[in-house]
């Protein structure tokens, strides 16, 4: 579980969080539960290494206020339109037993053992995060595809990866697919024998030959010339 430390934030205007953000903090607000919303503060540098995470907005962040933990789920982050540096940050408390809808990123493992991949298969990743319903408490870090063993023309769908009790995708009535190892686009001609390559080269040049020059044996002999016959004397 990832922590984060914060402090309360009483501005009121917006010069006032313009402050906020100059000395490398980002606005921020708590809701859910029985509890008020909270306003406050973060370092900028420890959000930013934490939203480059992949399962960053499926992770439980341990918030610390002004010496209070809470558990929390970060749901939106907003970024500035020209600097894209995040300038606001919603975060949701956790609650147990209360259901909540989280987008859950999908790990693919063992790529180095699946022998599809090996003979150049592509995998088709149709998904790279699944929306689920579950208890806040019971949220997977990520949803585990194991490659061992997988050849081509296999598929993988919501099916085929376990589930704790209570935790549903929320595409109901279809087993729908996540990713699938298909052949390689292009396939390579496999390499001819050279007896038959030899046999190709020897049409070839028969071909370019054209008609057979007579041998010698085939040319008149000077003997069998005929002479012309001597004119008649008048």
């Amino acid at each position: 579980m990832n922590s984060l430390d914060a402090t309360i934030r009483n501005n009121k205007t917006k010069g006032e969080l313009s402050i906020i953000r100059k000395e490398g903090n980002v606005p921020a607000i708590v809701y859910g539960g029985k509890d008020n919303n909270e306003n406050i503060s973060i370092s900028k540098k420890t959000l930013k290494s934490l939203v480059e995470k992949d399962n960053f907005y499926s992770n439980i962040i341990s918030l610390n206020i002004n010496g209070k933990t809470q558990n929390v789920l970060p749901r939106e982050v907003i970024y500035h339109i020209i600097s894209d540096e995040p300038i606001h940050v919603d975060f949701q408390r956790v609650v147990p037993g209360v259901k909540i809808r989280i987008d859950v990123p999908v790990q693919f493992i063992n790529q180095e053992k699946s022998p599809g991949l090996k003979k150049g298969g592509v995998l088709n990743i149709v998904r790279r995060k699944v929306e689920l319903r579950c208890p806040s408490e019971k949220i997977p870090e990520s949803l585990v595809i194991d490659l061992d063993g997988v050849d081509i023309g296999e598929s993988f769908k919501i099916s085929s990866i376990k589930l704790e009790q209570d935790v549903v995708p929320t595409i109901q009535g279809r087993d729908f697919v996540i990713a699938t190892l298909a052949a390689p686009t292009v396939m390579k001609e496999p390499e001819k024998p050279a007896e038959a390559e030899a046999a190709e080269g020897a049409e070839g040049a028969a071909a370019e030959g054209g008609d057979k020059p007579a041998e010698d044996g085939d040319k008149p002999a000077e003997g069998d010339k005929k002479e012309a016959a001597p004119a008649e004397k008048k």
